[in-house]
């Protein structure tokens, strides 16, 4: 039986690039320890285990990215209340564009998220820190 997909996942997000922020590793890479400024790791907890994280990134997998942004859910969490500038990442910057848009559509703002990902920030050269697993 064939599948009726109506849009593809590179769709989805080519969409998405198309209506959000999409900030230049340089710029994001300024902003980097900056007051107002909130980078968001959207990778599954294993990712950041085996390739570390930006310093001070936190982690918000996509399963739970709606329920811990809505401020009338019971896994509201604070710092969505901030009003901090919101930069989302993932490994290749396919995740954080869907999870950028999703947020935008919520209501959040700012919004942006990394050209290129974790990845290209790895590459750049840009700081990592080590993500043990919680015991």
């Amino acid at each position: 039986m064939p599948l009726n997909i109506k849009k593809t996942v590179k769709q989805m997000v080519a969409e998405a690039d198309s209506q959000i922020e999409t900030m230049p590793l340089a710029d994001v890479m300024k902003l980097h320890g900056q007051p107002g400024v909130t980078f968001i790791d959207i990778r599954d907890p294993r990712e950041l285990w085996r390739d570390g994280t930006i310093p001070g990134a936190i982690n918000v997998t996509r399963g739970m990215l709606e329920m811990w942004i809505d401020p009338e859910s019971p896994y509201a969490k604070d710092y969505f209340q901030t009003g901090n500038k919101f930069i989302f990442f993932c490994a290749g910057a396919w995740r954080s564009a869907l999870a950028t848009k999703t947020a935008q559509d919520m209501g959040l703002t700012p919004v942006a998220h990394i050209e290129g990902g974790f990845g290209a920030w790895k590459k750049a050269g840009g700081p990592v820190e080590k993500v043990e697993p919680k015991k």
